[in-house]
């Protein structure tokens, strides 16, 4: 299991888009990837549950990736998270 705390550092936090971005990118791998903020879990590749986090700009969300192709699964999170959800 990996499991990391990134901030959302975008200016609009994660709204629609960069949710869609989180589950498309989610998809992609068999592990099971789950962002937590404030103790609520979301499941990466539910669009619903990851907009219900409300998770603001400078928002901290706690990723946790468990299954085969855990490492890859967490790097295209992070990368998303790094690069702003390429919306700056």
């Amino acid at each position: 299991m990996i499991q990391k705390e990134l901030t959302v550092e975008n200016t609009l936090g994660i709204h629609a888009r960069p949710a869609s971005s989180i589950v498309q990118a989610s998809a992609k791998f068999k592990s099971t990837i789950v962002l937590e903020k404030d103790g609520i879990p979301a499941d990466a590749k539910s669009i619903m549950s990851v907009m219900m986090l409300a998770a603001a700009s400078q928002s901290k969300v706690l990723v946790k990736v468990t299954g085969p192709d855990e490492e890859d699964a967490f790097a295209a999170i992070e990368d998303l998270f790094r690069r702003k959800f390429n919306e700056e």
